[in-house]
C-alpha cells in the first residue's frame, strides 16, 4: 500500500500537488468565511466551583460569575478630585450604555472600598469592577473590552488600565520564523543541497497551513482554546520536517544504489514512510488520549494539535512525492547562487522574527543584488561536496564501539545525570500562573501591579461565596457565615452578604479578598481551608450549603481534577506505546526499556521546567518569574514528546534490527545501526530542538513553558538516551533484547515499518538473513 501511495502521487504529481494548493486555499478561504470561535473558558464537570457558578447565573445573572475584570487608575491629583471624577464617572457611564457591561463604580454606592485607603497611593487609586457577561464566548468577551478601551477618555495627570484575561494583549507569535531560519541551516548541513533542504520546509509549511486552518473551523463545532493554533504551529513546524527529512534521506540513498527515481520514491514511502506513519499516529493517538480527561478546553487542544500532526504526516506521505517527482536527481546539485539565496532566506527569517528593521529592510536590496548576478559564473557553480565516509569510518560508529566498551559506566552516569536533572519534579505545583507575570509593558501587568500596590495582592482574585437560601434562614446565621470568613488566616476582607433579592431572596453571596495574590499557593490553601473546615463549621444545622466559586476557585479545582486523571492518562499512553513497540520489534525488553528510557527523559525535563518556571532559576538571565506549572502542560509535553521519542525509536531500532537479522550479531548490530542513523536523528532532532526553543522568546508564559520543554525533552532524548544508555544497555543485553515467549510472537499482529529489507539494496544485489534461533 505505501509502495502504491509513493508510486502514484510520483506519477500523478501534478494532480497531487494542485490538489493540496486547492486544500490550501479552500481551507483558507473557509477559515475566513466561517471565522473562528476560540474559546478562553474553563468548563469543569461537577466539582464545587462549577457549581457555584451555575448558582450565580441562575440567581444573580450570567455577569456575576465571569471573568473578573476591572478599569483601574491612578490619579495624581487624587481620585476624588471634581475634574478626575466628572472624567472618569463619565466614561463609566459610557461603558454602560454602550456595552451593556455591568459597572461598578467606585463613585457608586457599591464602591465602598474601591479606592485605596493607605499606603502611598492613598486617595490616588481606585478602580471599577466590571461583569463581562459569562454566557459569551471568549471571543464576544475580547469584542467587548476592545470596546471598552476605544471609549478610554484622555485626562491629564491619570494613568488608566485594564485587567482581566479579556483585557490580554497576546499578540501572535513569530518565534516559529526564527525556527524556520534554524532549520534551513541544519538542512543544508544535512543534505548538502538548497532544493533538498527545500522540500521538508515546503510539505511543512503546506501541513501547518491546512492544518491551521483546520482548527480555525473545529473551533466553531468543540471548544477548542485559542492557543491551539500556537502550539499547532510549534509541532507540525517540528514534526512535519522531520517526517519529511526521513523520507528525503531514504530517497537519496536509493539513488546512490542506482535505482530510479520513481523505484526510489516508491521505496523510500514503503520504507521510511511507514515508520512517518506509525510514528505519526503514536502521536495522534497519543495527543487523542487526552480525551480521557474529560475537559473542554483539553479536548480541544489535544483534538487541534493532533489535526496539524495528522495533516503534516499525509502531506509527507502524498505531497512529498509529487515533489521529488519535480525534483528528480537535483536533490544532489547545489549552486553557489542557492546557498547565497538559502541564506538570505535565513537571515531575512530571522529578522521578521526578532522584528530587527536593518535587517528586514536591506534582504530585498541584497536579494536584487543577487537576481542581477544569477548570470555571473562563480553562483552558477555547483558546490564541491565530499563524498561520504563508509559508516564504520564514522564518528558515529566509533562512538557506539566505545560506549560498548564500557557499557556499565555509560548506563550508570547517563542514567543518574537524568535523575539528578528530574529531583525538582517532586517540587511541581500545578496551577495557573496570573497577570504578574504578563510582559511589563502590558496593559494587564500595569493593573495587576497597580492593584497590588494599592490595595493588596488578593483584589487581583477575589473568592466568592455563594448559597441557596433555605427557608427560614436568619441574618445572624448569615452573620456568623461573615464573621466566620473575616476570621480566617489569610482573608483581608469579607464583605456582608449580598441577597440576589432584597424581599424575597433565595440565594445569597459573599465576596472574600484573600491577602496573597491568585498564584501563590497560600490561595490555594485558603480555598481548600475554607470548603473543609472555615464553611462547614459556621453553616452546622442551618441548611445552607456554601459554595466558594470565582476564577481562582474554578483554577483550583481545574488543577485539582487534571492532577488526580494524570496517572490515568500516563498509564494509557505507557501502556500503548509498550504494545506498539511489542508488536513493531517483537521484543519485551526492547519496549520495556524504550518506556523507563522516555520516563527518565521526560522526568529531567520536568525537573528543568520546574527549577526554571516554578522556583525561579536563571530568572535574571531568561526573564522567567516564578508560578506554578500549568496543569495541562505537563499532560501536553508528555502526549507529544512521548510520540515524538517514538519516531526516533522507531528509526534507530528499526536499523539495529535489520542489521541484527542480516548478521546475527547483536553487538555489531547496535554500532552498525547507530552509524546509519546518526546523522539523520541528529539533523531531526536538532531541528526539532531550535523550532521548539525559539518559543521561549515569546512573551507569552504558556507558549515559551512550552517551547522550553519541547526542547528539552527532544535533546536529552536525541542525546544522553540515543548516544548513551541505548548502546550500553543494549550491549549489556546482546541477543536478549529481541527476545519474546513463541506463544505471545504468534498472537501478536505482524507491523512492519521499515518495509522489505531486499528493496533497500541495490538492483541485483542479494542480502541473505541470517536464521535468528
Amino acid at each position: 500500500m505505501f509502495s502504491r501511495i509513493g508510486r502514484w502521487s510520483h506519477d500523478h504529481r501534478r494532480l497531487v500537488v494542485g490538489l493540496w494548493l486547492a486544500l490550501l486555499l479552500l481551507g483558507g478561504l473557509a477559515a475566513k468565511a466561517v471565522g473562528s470561535a476560540y474559546s478562553g473558558q474553563m468548563t469543569l464537570p461537577a466539582v464545587e466551583s462549577s457549581q457555584g457558578l451555575d448558582l450565580l447565573e441562575r440567581d444573580f445573572g450570567g455577569h456575576v460569575g465571569g471573568d473578573p475584570a476591572t478599569i483601574i487608575f491612578r490619579a495624581d491629583a487624587g481620585v476624588a478630585d471634581p475634574a478626575v471624577k466628572a472624567a472618569m464617572q463619565e466614561y463609566f457611564d459610557r461603558v454602560a450604555a454602550e456595552t451593556g457591561v455591568t459597572v461598578h463604580s467606585p463613585y457608586g454606592p457599591e464602591g465602598l472600598g474601591q479606592t485605596a485607603t493607605s499606603g502611598p497611593d492613598a486617595g490616588k487609586v481606585a478602580f471599577a469592577r466590571l461583569e463581562l457577561p459569562s454566557t459569551v464566548g471568549f471571543g464576544a468577551q475580547k469584542e467587548l473590552a476592545a470596546q471598552i478601551r476605544d471609549l478610554q477618555p484622555t485626562v491629564d495627570g491619570v494613568q488608566v488600565e485594564f485587567g482581566g484575561n479579556a483585557f490580554s494583549e497576546a499578540k501572535p507569535p513569530s518565534s516559529e520564523l526564527l525556527g524556520l531560519a534554524f532549520a534551513i541551516v541544519i538542512l543544508i548541513m544535512a543534505f548538502g543541497s538548497v532544493l533538498a533542504m527545500g522540500l521538508p520546509i515546503g510539505v511543512a509549511l503546506a501541513g501547518i497551513g491546512v492544518g491551521s486552518a483546520a482548527i480555525a473551523l473545529l473551533s466553531n463545532l468543540i471548544d477548542v482554546p485559542d492557543m491551539a493554533t500556537t502550539l499547532g504551529v510549534m509541532i507540525g513546524l517540528g514534526v512535519g520536517i522531520d517526517y519529511a527529512l526521513f523520507i528525503v534521506t531514504r530517497y537519496r540513498e536509493q539513488l546512490h544504489h542506482g535505482h530510479t527515481v520513481a523505484d526510489s520514491v516508491a521505496i523510500a514511502i514503503d520504507t521510511s514512510g511507514r515508520a512517518v506513519a506509525f510514528a505519526g499516529l503514536t502521536v495522534v493517538i497519543s495527543l487523542m488520549g487526552m480525551l480521557l480527561m474529560g475537559i473542554d478546553m483539553v479536548r480541544g487542544l489535544g483534538i487541534g494539535a493532533a489535526a496539524v500532526v495528522l495533516v503534516t504526516m499525509v502531506a509527507s506521505l502524498t505531497l512529498l512525492p509529487a515533489l521529488l517527482g519535480f525534483a528528480k536527481t537535483r536533490v544532489e546539485v547545489t549552486r553557489w547562487r542557492g546557498l547565497v539565496a538559502a541564506g538570505l532566506v535565513a537571515v531575512a527569517l530571522v529578522g521578521a522574527g526578532l522584528k530587527v528593521q536593518p535587517l528586514l529592510v536591506g534582504i530585498p536590496l541584497a536579494a536584487v543584488v543577487l537576481v542581477a548576478s544569477l548570470a555571473l559564473a562563480p553562483l552558477r557553480r555547483e558546490v564541491p561536496r565530499r563524498a561520504p565516509k563508509p559508516a564504520r569510518d564514522t564518528w558515529a560508529f566509533r562512538w557506539s564501539r566505545l560506549i560498548q566498551h564500557h557499557p556499565w559506566p555509560a548506563m550508570v552516569l547517563s542514567a543518574g545525570f537524568l535523575v539528578l536533572l528530574a529531583v525538582p519534579v517532586l517540587g511541581l505545583r500545578l496551577g495557573f500562573s496570573d497577570q504578574g507575570n504578563d510582559p511589563a509593558g502590558t496593559t494587564t501587568r500595569q493593573a495587576y501591579d497597580l492593584m497590588a500596590e494599592g490595595f493588596g495582592p488578593g483584589y487581583n482574585g477575589p473568592l466568592i461565596v455563594v448559597a441557596e437560601l433555605p427557608a427560614g434562614t436568619t441574618q445572624e446565621q448569615l452573620g456568623a457565615v461573615t464573621t466566620a470568613l473575616a476570621a480566617t488566616p489569610g482573608v483581608a476582607i469579607a464583605s456582608p452578604p449580598f441577597t440576589n433579592s432584597p424581599t424575597e431572596p433565595t440565594a445569597v453571596m459573599w465576596r472574600v479578598i484573600p491577602t496573597t495574590s491568585p498564584q501563590d499557593e497560600a490561595t490555594t490553601e485558603l480555598v481548600r481551608q475554607l470548603r473543609d473546615d472555615v464553611l462547614p463549621s459556621a453553616t452546622a444545622g442551618t441548611g445552607l450549603d456554601v459554595k466558594v466559586t470565582g476564577q481562582v476557585a474554578v483554577q483550583t479545582d481545574f488543577s485539582d481534577y487534571l492532577g488526580a486523571r494524570l496517572p490515568l492518562f500516563f498509564g494509557v499512553v505507557l501502556g500503548l506505546s509498550f504494545l506498539l513497540l511489542m508488536t513493531v520489534f517483537r521484543s519485551l525488553l526492547v519496549p520495556l526499556k524504550a518506556v523507563v528510557m522516555n520516563l527518565l527523559s521526560i522526568g529531567a525535563a520536568y525537573g528543568v521546567l520546574v527549577a526554571v518556571f516554578q522556583w525561579g532559576w536563571l530568572s535574571g538571565v531568561l526573564g522567567i518569574e516564578p508560578a506554578p506549572i500549568e496543569p495541562f502542560v505537563p499532560m501536553m509535553l508528555f502526549a507529544i514528546v512521548f510520540g515524538l521519542s517514538m519516531d526516533y525509536e522507531v528509526f534507530l531500532l528499526s536499523r539495529v534490527r535489520e542489521e541484527w537479522l542480516l548478521t546475527g550479531d547483536a553487538h555489531t548490530s547496535v554500532a552498525d545501526g547507530l552509524a546509519a542513523t546518526a546523522r539523520v536523528i541528529t539533523a531531526a532532532a536538532a531541528i526539532m530542538v531550535f523550532v521548539f526553543g525559539a518559543f521561549l522568546l515569546e512573551p507569552n508564559r504558556v507558549v515559551r513553558l512550552m517551547g522550553t520543554g519541547l526542547a528539552l525533552a527532544v535533546l536529552l532524548d536525541a542525546t544522553i538516551v540515543r548516544m548513551l544508555l541505548v548502546p550500553a544497555t543494549m550491549e549489556l543485553l546482546g541477543s536478549r533484547n529481541w527476545w519474546i515467549p513463541r506463544w505471545l510472537d504468534r498472537i501478536l499482529p505482524r507491523v512492519d515499518v521499515e518495509g522489505p529489507v531486499e528493496e533497500m539494496e541495490q538492483p541485483g544485489e542479494e542480502r541473505q538473513l541470517v536464521e535468528v534461533g
